[in-house]
């Protein structure tokens, strides 16, 4: 079989995955949706109760899935659970988030490979030289890290809501220190961190507004 046949026959294989599945499932019902959007809430207070190792595996395994542009999967993520890392982290935070890291089973630092096109040959197998637009083009590696990782960030979150776990995204704290500390010797830099675990009721405040449809929004 010649690579275009094969090619074919994996869209072929993929178009009917889709197809299959809207079959069982087209949307969401409620009590889901409540979950992920409506009442979901950044918490700010954990219950004294761990993350494993294998729920930290299967909401990656669960993000991974959400699409970036050219399939680059820049993100890049360092879990820090033990006493030491978050005290580590903590020297990077601004006050009020101090106590934020310390009390939370987890807390991910997430990060974006300004490298990211080194892998896209195996990311993007079928177009193996897209990746010369950023070695040609150096000034468009960030941007396209930044917001490519930012998207996954978001993934990463729903995921987490949607296997179980509560979430607490900060950007309250110095980027260079943390990707000094962090990811020092690498090509890798941060974006935002996010508290993970089993959230306290009691440390959620008032609901705040959100914009109407017609404020924002313009259908043209």
């Amino acid at each position: 079989m010649s690579n275009d046949e094969e090619m074919a026959k994996k869209v072929k294989l993929a178009q009917q995955d889709v197809a299959e599945l809207r079959t069982k499932i087209t949307k969401l019902d409620d009590p889901s949706l409540d979950l992920m959007f409506r009442r979901a809430r950044s918490h700010n207070k954990w219950q004294d109760k761990s993350v494993s190792d294998e729920k930290l595996k299967d909401l990656y395994e669960l993000m991974k899935w959400g699409p970036t542009a050219n399939n680059i999967c820049p993100i890049r993520i360092i879990f820090v659970k033990s006493d030491e890392a978050k005290e580590k982290l903590v020297t990077c935070l601004m006050p009020n988030n101090e106590n934020k890291v310390r009390t939370a089973p987890v807390v991910a630092i997430l990060g974006h490979d300004l490298k990211f096109y080194e892998q896209m040959p195996r990311l993007l197998p079928h177009r193996p030289d897209a990746n010369k637009r950023f070695i040609e083009n150096p000034n468009l590696v960030q941007p396209v890290a930044f917001r490519n990782s930012s998207l996954q960030g978001a993934y990463f979150m729903f995921a987490a809501r949607a296997i179980g776990l509560d979430t607490g995204p900060m950007s309250g704290f110095k980027n260079p220190m943390v990707d000094e500390k962090f990811f020092g010797g690498t090509d890798i830099k941060s974006n935002f961190i996010c508290a993970l675990g089993y959230a306290d009721e009691t440390g959620i405040f008032q609901r705040l507004p959100r914009f109407e449809f017609d404020e924002v929004c313009q259908i043209i």
